[in-house]
Formats: C-alpha cells, structure tokens, sequence
C-alpha cells in the first residue's frame, strides 16, 4: 500500500506542530522554570513599588506631622506681627506723657500702662519675646536693623549708639528687628 502523500498545507504545518510538540515535550521543566522566574521578577517589582509606596506614606506622615508642629508654634505669627504697631503707638503714648501730663490725667497714663502691660503678657504667653537692646550692644544683623550710621567718640565701631523700635521674635524667628542707630568708626 502507497502511502498518502501530504498536501502542501500540510507540509507547512506539521513543522512547527512538530517542534512545538517536541520542545513542550523536550523540556516542561525548563518551560516551569521560565514562568517561575516571570513570577518571580512580577513579584520584585511589586515588591520594589510596596516599599517605594510605604517610604512615601512614612515621609508624607513626617512632612505633616513637622506641618502641625510648626502651625502650632508659629501659626499666631500674622497676627503678633499686626499688633506689634499697637504696641509701638502705646509705647509712643507713654513716652509722650511727661510729669504734668502724668499728674493731670493720671487715671489715662495708668490705663494705657495696664494695656501696654498686659499686651506684652499676651504675646508673652504666645511666645513672642522683646528685643530690646541698649546703647552700647554691639549689633547683630540677625536681631537688628540698622538705621542710621554715625561717628560717636565714646562708643566703639558696631555699637549700638540708639534705639528706635524694639525688635521681636516668636521663638527662634524673627518677627521684626529692633530699629537701631550705629556706631560708625570715627574719623581720625
């Protein structure tokens, strides 16, 4: 008996099932191994994002928790630098007030030196301390604004010679330096 010879569609297609066939057969556990180690790679990425995911949660919950501290500790600071005017009109106040002023409205000197008491108790109590220099601190840039230079003989070059305004800060920041005069060296 003659046997059939294949068409050519045939011929074409029984190569590939062949190796196919051959290669599944060949080796399944090379073909195991290889989507093991897909798995495996999936499973590193996703691994890799988890913990890219959590160090950017933990940073996130450090950024708002150092937000909070900080809204906490300077968040009146707005409102202490708007009423540092106030304070600045009541100094004003009293140092206008002289001996005959003091005695004919005594009750007025008295209240305007409660209220510019108890302003600084309040923003005391908020953290907010005075700068205040004297005359002859030397000047610190950091606490103070120069606003004037001039050659005074009995005091040395970067002393403070006069004070305009107090300066303030509301723990380790500045809300407004202090307005000063300095010393420039005299001239010789």
């Amino acid at each position: 008996m003659a046997k059939p010879q294949p068409t050519d569609a045939q011929t074409d297609a029984e190569p590939e099932n062949t190796e196919a066939a051959e290669s599944e057969a060949r080796d399944p556990a090379q073909a195991l191994a290889d989507i093991e180690a897909a798995f495996d790679a999936e499973r590193a990425e996703m691994r890799d994002r988890l913990m890219r995911a959590l160090a950017e949660l933990e940073n996130t919950r450090k950024r708002a928790e150092k937000d909070r501290r900080e809204a906490a500790i300077y968040g009146g600071s707005k409102l202490a630098r708007d009423l540092l005017p106030v304070f600045d009109n009541l100094n004003r106040a009293l140092n206008a007030a002289d001996d005959q002023t003091r005695a004919a409205a005594k009750g007025l000197v008295e209240g305007v030196e409660l209220t510019h008491r108890e302003l600084l108790a309040v923003l005391g109590r908020h953290g907010v301390e005075r700068v205040s220099p004297k005359p002859g601190d030397q000047f610190d840039p950091h606490l103070h604004e120069a606003m004037f230079e001039a050659p005074v003989p009995q005091y040395a070059a970067g002393q403070i010679i006069q004070v305009m305004t107090d300066g303030f800060r509301l723990h380790d920041q500045l809300l407004r330096p202090a307005q000063v005069g300095v010393s420039s060296t005299p001239s010789g």
